[in-house]
């Protein structure tokens, strides 16, 4: 996917007394679909543009890239198949409720956005086709009313999930509005509660919603339906948020960051999957639909070449074994995503804070069958390496697995991770944040997964930061890589009082591939080329790629239960301990029997 983010548009118009207080003010301008207009002058860069040019570049500024404002009409010819559109709905009109009068009254205000809009309210629903694929479409016209939320646009929002739920086909929603319509009142207000559980049924049902939140998206949109879905995309210079920048000014008196709620914002701060430029929007949406549509079989897998016996494995000193683990030459994941995969979506945030680089994740393919891939990133050069924090994540990025954990439940698509990490990132700020309670639900929540878990530790793979990407039903670990509930310098720093027996640690710990073989935590062993993964990267990614191929191909045949039974079997006897547990019997009156065992009673 491309990800890019510009200058802010700044073509939105001053909102009208009928759109939310929240809408940022700037002043008016041509906007980009005046087709009466030879020429169009650019809201970035404030050249001149050859309108039929500017038509060709999908209204982005072919110099600066900015991405001006389009009306809904122009927007669905750029996304839908031509001739597949079939629309529903045009039938509702709004009513005025309240007789609610400002400078003019309720009725005046609907009747002239009908007039210029020719549609009837704010929202606009059709079934279509994006590259053949088919969905159901919700989309704002953010020139009725400032695209505000009214009866109407609430009624036709889950009219349009109730179809998508009906016939099993994505629901996209298109959205520039203002917010909740005033002169509704609290009717306004409920249609927030009505359109949030129609996107709860769609969740629950395993359908895939799509938000497409465009410039503006503010207020009760926002606080609703826009940023329920399950992947949230916006382009490049979009602003989109609860309270605008105006009202938050006006409210508490404070100075915003520069760039505050832009596109770019949105997905530093995790709340957004992706930025996509508007010539790439069909692509990405057609893609996303294609992922979550019918699964193919997967082909008849290669043999894999997997150690499974710790005689096979070449046992090495602790200290070549670690520099080989940690070498910043060996394939990251990213890497083997592009070498494993046909393609691959990243999705990016927890859609609370932030978008931890750290941790990757995303949809990617593999043998005509689609799949959640997550895992920890390092990097090659110092640059991305601190950028990433050499692969340990903040309590974003586990929350980021969460929520692919949860998706792949949702939508039934298999999981692959990979684990290349020293372990979670250690600061004050993952502890204020829940470091550990966010790893113990990623842990809890994949060990209950009844959809396929493969894991393949590339690297490192350190301590409970490692485990969170580690419940698999078939757990895989690269010949040179190591898995330990602590780092040996860790623990020679606790059991020696320093770091120098670190060789010493990691013998005792067992750490190495042929040892955890051995103790079962690991249920094969992928070969590498002489001198380590990073000699042959192409090599060892294929050998990746045939062992998880057939990993994916011989649970495929597995039911659901079946799958998360073996999962909680798998892990359930690992252990190292004598004896047996006798536990006493309750009896009717719920007193403990102690020395009765069940078997007794």
């Amino acid at each position: 996917m491309t990800i890019i983010d510009g200058p802010v548009a700044r073509t939105n118009p001053v909102p009208t007394a009928t759109a939310s207080a929240s809408i940022p003010n700037t002043r008016t301008e041509k906007t980009a679909t005046d087709d009466t207009q030879p020429w169009i002058k650019c809201t970035g860069c404030r050249i001149l543009i050859y309108a039929k040019r500017l038509e060709r570049h999908q209204h982005v500024c072919p110099e600066c890239q900015t991405h001006l404002r389009i009306d809904v009409d122009r927007r669905l010819s750029y996304l839908l198949d031509p001739g597949s559109t079939v629309g529903f709905g045009e039938q509702l009109a709004p009513v005025d409720p309240l007789g609610f009068v400002d400078t003019k009254p309720y009725a005046a205000r609907v009747a002239a956005a009908q007039r210029a809009t020719g549609r009837s309210d704010s929202v606009i629903c059709c079934t279509a086709t994006i590259e053949g694929e088919p969905v159901v479409v919700a989309a704002f016209d953010f020139g009725f009313m400032g695209g505000s939320l009214g009866s109407v646009a609430g009624e036709l929002i889950t009219v349009a999930a109730e179809l998508a739920l009906r016939n099993r086909i994505p629901l996209l929603v298109i959205t520039a509005s203002g917010g909740a319509r005033m002169q509704e009142g609290a009717l306004s207000l409920m249609q927030m509660a009505k359109t949030a559980r129609a996107f709860a049924e769609l969740h629950d049902a395993g359908v895939l919603a799509v938000n497409l939140n465009t410039h503006p998206t503010y207020g009760g949109a926002t606080a609703s339906f826009a940023t329920l879905g399950d992947v949230i995309l916006t382009e490049p210079g979009a602003l989109t948020g609860f309270a605008g920048p105006r009202v938050i000014q006006q409210t508490i008196a404070t100075q915003l960051p520069l760039g505050f709620q832009t596109a770019a914002f949105q997905l530093e701060h995790g709340l957004v999957d992706a930025v996509v430029s508007r010539e790439n929007l069909r692509g990405v949406v057609a893609g996303l639909l294609r992922a979550h549509g019918e699964q193919g079989q997967l082909p008849p897998p290669p043999a894999p070449v997997v150690l499974t016996r710790p005689e096979q494995i070449t046992e090495r000193p602790p200290q070549q074994l670690t520099a080989l683990a940690r070498d910043i030459n060996r394939p990251t994941t990213l890497e083997y995503i592009g070498g494993i995969f046909d393609g691959f979506t990243e999705l990016h945030g927890d859609r609370r804070t932030a978008d931890d680089p750290a941790m990757v994740a995303g949809l990617a393919r593999l043998g005509g069958r689609s799949v959640v891939v997550v895992g920890t990133q390092k990097g090659h050069s110092t640059r991305e390496l601190v950028d990433r924090r050499f692969g340990m994540p903040l309590p974003a990025g586990y929350l980021k697995a969460l929520r692919m954990y949860r998706h792949a439940a949702r939508f039934g698509l298999p999981v692959v991770s990979f684990i290349d990490t020293p372990g979670a990132y250690p600061g004050a700020e993952a502890e204020q944040r829940g470091q550990g309670h966010v790893i113990a639900e990623c842990i809890a929540e994949m060990s209950m997964l009844k959809v396929p878990t493969v894991c393949v530790i590339t690297g490192e793979g350190g301590s409970g930061g490692a485990l969170a990407l580690g419940v698999g039903n078939t757990v895989f670990m690269l010949e040179n890589a190591y898995y330990s509930v602590i780092s040996p310098e860790g623990c020679s720093s606790i059991l020696w009082g320093d770091a120098s027996r670190a060789p010493d640690a990691a013998a005792n710990l067992r750490i190495d591939a042929r040892s955890l073989l051995g103790l079962g935590v690991v249920d094969g062993v992928l070969p590498e080329p002489p001198g380590g993964a990073h000699l042959q990267p192409g090599d060892t990614v294929e050998t990746v790629r045939s062992a998880v191929l057939n990993a994916l191909d011989r649970w495929s045949r597995c039911t659901p239960e079946e799958i998360s039974k073996h999962r909680q079997a798998r892990f359930r006897t690992l252990g190292a301990l004598s004896g047996t547990v006798d536990l006493p019997v309750i009896d009717h009156d719920r007193n403990f029997i102690p020395g009765l065992t069940l078997e007794e009673s």
